[in-house]
This record gives C-alpha cells, sequence and structure tokens, in this order.
C-alpha cells in the first residue's frame, strides 16, 4: 500500500476495498448522464467529497459496505454489472439504518457538487447568508403538533 494509500485510508477509515465497493456502489445509485451533463456519483470529485466528509457516518458506512461485501461473496467491484444490480437490489431491501446512512452520505455529497447544482439551475454557493426563498406553505398543517402537549420535562 502506498504512502497516499494509506493517508487516504486512515483519514476516511475505510480500506481500499471499502473504498472501491463506496464508489461502485455510488455509481449504481447515481450514473452519469450526458444528457443532463453531470457526473455519476463515482466522479473522483465526488468520491473525495465523500470520504472527507464521512465523520460520525463513518462507522455506520462501513458496516453497509461489509454488509454488501458479504451479500456479494466478494468485493463489490469485483463483480460483473448484472450481479452487481442484484446485490445492490437485496442490499436495499435488507439494508436498515446502514443503507439508510450510506445514501444519505452519497447524496449529500453528490447534491452539493457545483457542476450537479449548475445542472440544476442552483446558485453554486453555499445556502449562507444568503439564504434560499422557500414558498409559504399551509402553516395549518402544524396545527396538531403544536397541540400535542410537551415531550420534555420543565428544567429547574
Amino acid at each position: 500500500m502506498s504512502i497516499v494509500e494509506t493517508r487516504a485510508t486512515a483519514e476516511s477509515g475505510l480500506t481500499p476495498a471499502q473504498r472501491d465497493d463506496l464508489r461502485v456502489i455510488a455509481a449504481t445509485m447515481i450514473p452519469a448522464s450526458a444528457e443532463y451533463g453531470v457526473p455519476g456519483a463515482d466522479d473522483p470529485a465526488i468520491q473525495a467529497d465523500i470520504l472527507a466528509t464521512l465523520g460520525r457516518d463513518t462507522m455506520r458506512v462501513r458496516e453497509a459496505l461489509d454488509r454488501i461485501a458479504r451479500l456479494a461473496g466478494s468485493p463489490l467491484a469485483a463483480l460483473d454489472p448484472i450481479r452487481r444490480d442484484a446485490v445492490a437490489k437485496e442490499f436495499r431491501a435488507s439494508g436498515g439504518v446502514a443503507a439508510a446512512t450510506l445514501v444519505r452520505v452519497v447524496l449529500q455529497c453528490y447534491y452539493r457538487d457545483d457542476r450537479v447544482l449548475r445542472s440544476l439551475g442552483l446558485e453554486q454557493r453555499p445556502p449562507f447568508p444568503k439564504g434560499h426563498a422557500l414558498e409559504q406553505g399551509d402553516w395549518s398543517l402544524l396545527e396538531p403538533v403544536k397541540a400535542k402537549p410537551p415531550m420534555w420535562r420543565r428544567a429547574p
């Protein structure tokens, strides 16, 4: 293992095989689209963002990737596309919290990529300090929630 691979593994908390499987499962979730001019979630910049921002989700993502590898019987990246899709479907059906975490991590990094934002017609900037305009909705929908008794105890 090279120094760069060792550093990336240490920083992300994932093994090289797990990083390869993450790349493959991300591409399965969101493939590149020439029609819309957007990269897939396996794009190197998006993958780097995922690895750099795993943080508190590292344990759940590792758990999801380990489950995928067990379902595949080998690293997912080593399988043919048809078998990969079958494993992805099986994982999606039985993945639980770890699967939800993996999906959230991939989606949040994908949808903050400048190229993806540009394709959606969104300004490429952080949401603050300018904020984003939000359509006003039907505030009466909150009345049942407001009517509930408090779910906490008062501090002394």
